[in-house]
C-alpha cells in the first residue's frame, strides 16, 4: 500500500479504525522531508498491512499544532489508537524497519497496563 494523504478531517478516525498507522507529518520546503519520503514510501510498500499516512503540515497547519509538530520531519506510530512513538528526524531505511518490527511485535494493551500500574504506585 502506498501513503496517504492525512487531513484534519480523516487524521482521528485513520488512527483508530487501523490497528498500527505510522504518521510523516512533512513539508514540501523541507530538505529532511524529502530525503526521507523515499524510505517512508518504501517502508510502506514491504508493510501493506500497516497503514502510512502524510500529513502536509504547510496545507494542515492546525492538524501540526494540535499534534504539537516542532521541526520536521516527525514521524509519529500509532497502535490500537494509541500514540507509541513520537521523534522528530528523518529515519534512515534500517531504523524504519527495526521500528516497524518493534510495533507490531508491541502488546500495547500490556504496555497500557504496565504504565498506569506504575502510575498508580507512585502516586
Amino acid at each position: 500500500m502506498s501513503t496517504i494523504e492525512l487531513t484534519g478531517e480523516t487524521f482521528e478516525k485513520t488512527i483508530l479504525e487501523n490497528d498500527i498507522v505510522l504518521v510523516d507529518f512533512w513539508a514540501a520546503w523541507c530538505g529532511p522531508c524529502r530525503q526521507f519520503a523515499p524510505t517512508f514510501e518504501a517502508s510502506s510498500e514491504q508493510n501493506t498491512d500497516i497503514v502510512y499516512g502524510k500529513v502536509d503540515t504547510e496545507a494542515e497547519q492546525q492538524l501540526a499544532g494540535a499534534a504539537q509538530i516542532r521541526s520536521i520531519p516527525t514521524l509519529m506510530v500509532f497502535k490500537k489508537g494509541h500514540l507509541v512513538y513520537n521523534e522528530a528526524g528523518a529515519l534512515p531505511p534500517q531504523a524504519l524497519d527495526s521500528l516497524v518490527e518493534q510495533v507490531k511485535a508491541l502488546d500495547v494493551d500490556k504496555a497500557i497496563a504496565e504504565a498506569q500500574a506504575q502510575a498508580e504506585q507512585d502516586s
